[in-house]
């Protein structure tokens, strides 16, 4: 089992629809999406197709941020829609063509279902941020969904589990690793990268708004190596096909 967690997507359906065919996910493996998959970016629609399908190859966690507090707030009534609209929420209205009515029923039900948390053994994925000194199932609304991280950081939670969030953008499109702390929103939607974290592993998968994977440079030049070795190989078999294949067409006894 494989089990990866999912920065903040906002949007980003090309980038998402990379990583996933990057990670090819299996039955068994588990894909923690840490929230925020609407506003800002170009397809929210689209992005909450995918990981809506998503759930009939593989195991979906889904987190809730503050951007779905802000569009369930406007779907319901109770917020004003000026403040999500000018939070990026007219990006997502414009993906659903121009009004809150036509959000289908299913991304209705997919918000409503989002959860606050998710804890296992050794690790807990949460939106925003935590206080350490506080069980998870107390933490505020406030800490959970809106906080963006501090400087110094937060310590280690009670627990002493690993805590993977998303939520405060980095500028740069680079994972946030502090050992106890790892912050995996890499601003795909302000030209950084969304980020695809293995949970126990080394994989680090990324891709931009627009689809393109990121390379490492290892992994770039172990790309190239491999191309410059099949290149030799056509080269070799285009010049002697006969001496390739084991053969020798000379005459000469």
């Amino acid at each position: 089992m494989r089990r990866f967690a999912i920065g903040d997507i906002h949007g980003c359906a090309k980038a998402l629809r990379s990583l996933i065919e990057v990670i090819d996910p299996q039955p068994d493996d588990e894909i923690v999406f840490l929230g925020d998959y609407v506003d800002r970016g170009p397809d929210s629609r689209n992005a909450i197709d995918q990981i809506i399908a998503l759930r009939e190859r593989t195991q979906v966690v889904t987190l809730r941020g503050n951007h779905e507090l802000m569009l369930m707030g406007a779907v319901m009534g109770g917020l004003d829609d000026s403040f999500w609209l000018a939070n990026g929420g007219n990006a997502t209205l414009a993906s659903y063509g121009g009004s809150l009515a036509k959000i289908p029923s299913d991304h209705l039900v997919f918000f409503h279902e989002l959860i606050p948390y998710y804890e296992i053994d050794d690790t807990i994925f949460v939106h925003a941020s935590y206080d350490p000194e506080v069980e998870m199932f107390d933490q505020s609304e406030t800490m959970t969904y809106w906080t963006h991280l501090p400087q110094p950081l937060p310590a280690r939670h009670k627990s002493g589990k690993r805590v993977i969030v998303g939520h405060t953008p980095q500028p740069e499109g680079k994972v946030l690793d502090a050992g106890h702390l790892a912050c995996i929103d890499t601003y795909c939607f302000g030209y950084g990268y969304l980020t695809a974290y293995q949970i126990g592993g080394k994989s680090v998968i990324q891709a931009d708004r627009h689809g393109h994977v990121k390379r490492s440079p290892a992994r770039a030049f172990t790309s190239k190596l491999a191309s410059l070795g099949q290149e030799f190989m056509t080269l070799v078999t285009r010049s002697n096909p006969d001496k390739l294949n084991g053969t020798n067409s000379s005459t000469e006894p």
